[in-house]
């Protein structure tokens, strides 16, 4: 039990503090959004805000992804792989649309335009999940691959933590 207390602290210290961090900024969002900014890069973001339709949940919604990567290393499905993308990546072209704007001829509702953006939002953020596996998992101990997929595939977690495994047979050495 000794040996547990001793290391606890290295762990758990950092997560708390991270995780006070980000209850920090997301009560510098809602100042800010309240028109309360707390610093000059919190008055740009209340300034713009001011300036275009920019909603406040997909700022929150990114705070709790990276909320996620904090406490979840693994995900069972692509549901909850999807949830992770959009709260990261999606939530970014969901920010980014009311200022970036639409083409004053396109006469057509937004709705499709914002789909659009969010599902390039979360292509992006596979791609880079797809670039980046054995990173993930050697430095940060992550598997975003969903499972249940991977399982499907006949490829377990010790052929990625491996680095060894090739469409269907193990990798020569």
């Amino acid at each position: 039990m000794h040996h547990a207390r001793s290391w606890l602290p290295d762990v758990l210290l950092p997560l708390l503090l991270c995780l006070q961090a980000l209850d920090r900024w997301e009560e510098r969002l809602e100042a800010l959004f309240d028109g309360r900014p707390y610093d000059e890069l919190d008055a740009a973001l209340t300034d713009t805000i001011s300036q275009f339709p920019v909603e406040i949940q997909p700022f929150r919604d990114m705070i709790d992804g990276m909320r996620m990567d904090l406490v979840k290393s693994r995900y069972e499905t692509y549901d909850e792989l999807y949830e992770y993308c959009y709260r990261v990546a999606g939530t970014v072209a969901l920010m980014s649309m009311p200022v970036m704007g639409v083409d004053p001829a396109y006469k057509g509702p937004l709705e499709p335009v914002y789909r659009a953006a969010l599902a390039l939002g979360t292509a992006n953020q596979l791609t880079n999940i797809l670039r980046d596996v054995g990173e993930d998992l050697q430095t940060r101990n992550r598997i975003y691959l969903p499972l249940d997929e991977l399982a499907q595939y006949g490829i377990a977690e010790k052929d990625l933590v491996a680095g060894m495994y090739r469409w269907g047979r193990p990798a020569l050495a």
